[in-house]
């Protein structure tokens, strides 16, 4: 399994059924394998919320390094505001 597909599965199977309880979610942007990173984006009623920031630090990024040990950064998309 790729990292992109490791990352995906995660935001899919982890991330994303604990976002959708508040109608958000995450998306993934893209991968860079060589250098170990994965840019994401927030979706839906994340986009904007005042608890962004804890959210992506709390959860997005927390649970992405534990489900995908090899990852060394998660970037959130400068489009995407932490709140």
């Amino acid at each position: 399994m790729t990292l992109k597909e490791k990352v995906q599965k995660a935001i899919e199977e982890i991330i994303n059924p604990r976002l959708t309880m508040h109608s958000g979610g995450v998306e993934l942007i893209s991968v860079d394998e060589a250098n170990k990173t994965a840019t994401i984006k927030f979706a839906g009623m994340c986009v904007g919320c005042p608890m962004a920031g804890m959210t992506f630090e709390g959860l997005v990024e927390a649970e992405l390094m534990s489900e995908v040990p090899e990852l060394k950064v998660v970037y959130l998309n400068p489009e995407s505001p932490k709140g």
